[in-house]
């Protein structure tokens, strides 16, 4: 099935549009993280392990819904999933927004992942047979509107706390993006996930090479850089460097403009730069920057080094997601979902051992540790460039 070159612009901004609601409703729990804590415990406050569950049972509730959607899509209408995403989405905020104890927040927590979930799953490769020819690309344009959508999260957030408005009006107010992009949807035409001249690929072939389980390594490592900074962010901000909550949510918003200017770069030199070159040296920097992170010279210089890491790790997840596709063309929406599911793994993991290592040692000391992420996307990613030489059933697409 071919569409018009109209219904594929149309297709492509109903796709950003998505990616901007989900990545507000991940993206505005962060700056309340201090705020959970007084509102549901008011006597000595949530511990670090309670706040880091919070975004871990949201990225959890993103796999299961990942890991459900994918093998259904590649066998049904993609636009449902969409439409159903998008409303499980709002459904989860409007949830959050009437959240009258800790467990029935993560519950919504859960519910909003889930509709989250489904989106991240499905824009990916819905945007890769969009633009077939130029995946990398495609998928560092579409994911830097996820960190526009952060950044509009953030702002709105930061902003209500600034001039006192409830978070749970904050939640009501932005369950007008996922429902107004639901109806973006409804009368679009979209492409088929897999080649039409081909048969998918099934996971049970692709799990078997060693080149697509480096794939989910590497994909696990970068998720785990990204959210091991973002999620803590607004809270090492306050209570590891001493700023106010503002100046912590305005904080998170400078590094996710970082991270839509990172992948938008990443866009533009990808045919000039190899993929494993460039995430090579994104990783060493942003394994540099945590150092730094961890052991802060100054407040300001911390907060830099927070910013400039989103810069520096912006492309990982994104590229990963395309030298994929690049590797399996005919992986469809299940490889998306299993490359997303272990991705958000690390999403999930991740900001919760910072919260547990917090307990015992400090948040500077916590988010020290995930420099190891980037380390170990270093490996990963020279064992990859030795793999592609080898016959791995690797494929050229």
């Amino acid at each position: 099935m071919t569409i018009s070159p109209h219904q594929q612009r149309l297709s492509l901004c109903a796709c950003y549009a998505a990616m901007i609601c989900l990545a507000i409703a991940l993206n505005f729990l962060p700056v309340y993280l201090t705020t959970f804590s007084d509102a549901f415990d008011s006597v000595s406050g949530l511990t670090g392990e309670q706040l880091g569950r919070i975004p871990a049972v949201m990225f959890l509730s993103f796999i299961t819904a990942i890991l459900v959607t994918g093998p259904l899509a590649d066998r049904g209408n993609a636009q449902r999933f969409i439409l159903f995403g998008l409303l499980i989405t709002a459904l989860g905020l409007g949830l959050v927004a009437m959240a009258p104890t800790y467990t029935f927040l993560l519950f919504a927590v859960a519910m909003m992942g889930w509709g989250a979930g489904m989106l991240d799953m499905l824009l990916s490769p819905i945007v890769v047979a969009l633009q077939p020819a130029r995946r990398s690309a495609a998928m560092n344009w579409l994911h830097s509107y996820f960190c526009l959508g952060a950044v509009g999260a953030v702002l709105i957030a930061s902003f209500a706390l600034k001039w006192g408005i409830s978070w749970r009006m904050v939640a009501l107010g932005i369950m007008i993006a996922p429902l107004g992009t639901a109806l973006l949807f409804l009368r679009l035409t979209l492409p088929p996930l897999v080649q039409e001249t081909a048969p998918r690929e099934a996971m049970t072939t692709l799990i078997k090479r060693p080149y697509f389980i480096a794939c989910l390594i590497a994909i696990f490592l970068g998720g785990a850089t990204e959210t091991g900074l973002s999620q803590w962010l607004p809270t090492y901000a306050e209570r590891g460097l001493g700023f106010s909550k503002e100046i912590g949510g305005f904080a998170l918003a400078g590094f996710s403009v970082a991270m839509a200017l990172g992948r938008m770069a990443a866009a533009m030199v990808q045919q000039r730069i190899s993929p494993e070159a460039l995430m090579l040296g994104c990783c060493a920097v942003t394994m540099a920057l945590f150092v730094v992170i961890g052991f802060p010279p100054s407040p300001t210089i911390a907060i830099a080094a927070c910013i400039l890491a989103g810069f520096s790790g912006s492309c990982l997840w994104p590229t990963m997601l395309a030298m994929s596709a690049d590797a399996y063309p005919r992986g469809g929406a299940t490889m998306f979902g299993v490359l997303t599911a272990f991705g958000n793994a690390g999403c999930s993991l991740v900001p919760w051992l910072v919260g547990l290592i917090m307990e015992y040692s400090s948040l500077h000391i916590g988010l020290l540790t995930v420099a190891l992420c980037p380390g170990g996307m270093i490996i990963v990613l020279v064992w990859m460039h030795r793999l592609s030489g080898k016959d791995n059933g690797v494929l050229v697409g």
